[in-house]
């Protein structure tokens, strides 16, 4: 029974979904790297504004190669600090580590949040207009994430400190 209550707590859970999402992010990095093409063109064309309708926004796109990859590169780079934190906070619940495990993994998933809600849902979605986009519409996956990661972000804030002597 105490194996049961103690793979059943608040704590546990929150280690499994902090560790699920680490690994989530890992899996999307190495994705991103090892499939560069594939998702460097989904920047490009939301960048670009090339699929969208109408001429009154096109004045933001963005077609500078150059831009285009440190956008890229800006993403792959965030994504990666957040898998780390993430990892780090789930090997720190592992270990007991409340507190570290804590700021660990909030960091890690408001890293989560700011890039999909931020960077994806607002500047991708409406300041490109990625919504237009039938192709390159990525606001239902960023949504999941955004969904996901916070709902851990809460988790992770229900769990209560221990008491420190």
């Amino acid at each position: 029974m105490r194996l049961l209550a103690r793979v059943g707590s608040l704590r546990a859970v929150v280690a499994v979904t902090v560790g699920f999402i680490a690994l989530n992010m890992l899996i999307v990095v190495f994705g991103n790297i090892t499939d560069y093409g594939t998702n460097e063109a989904f920047v490009r064309h939301v960048l670009a504004m090339d699929t969208t309708f109408g001429e009154g926004l096109k004045w933001r796109a963005i077609t500078s190669p150059a831009v285009v990859t440190l956008v890229y590169v800006l993403i792959i780079a965030w994504e990666a600090v957040s898998a780390v934190l993430l990892t780090a906070g789930t090997i720190a619940y592992l270990r007991g580590r409340e507190d570290s495990a804590r700021s660990l993994a909030s960091a890690g998933l408001l890293m989560v949040v700011a890039l999909f809600l931020g960077g994806f849902m607002t500047i991708g979605g409406e300041w490109f207009a990625m919504w237009q986009s039938q192709d390159w519409n990525g606001i239902p996956a960023a949504l999941r994430m955004v969904t996901v990661a916070g709902f851990a972000l809460v988790l992770v804030h229900l769990t209560p400190r221990r008491a420190t002597a």
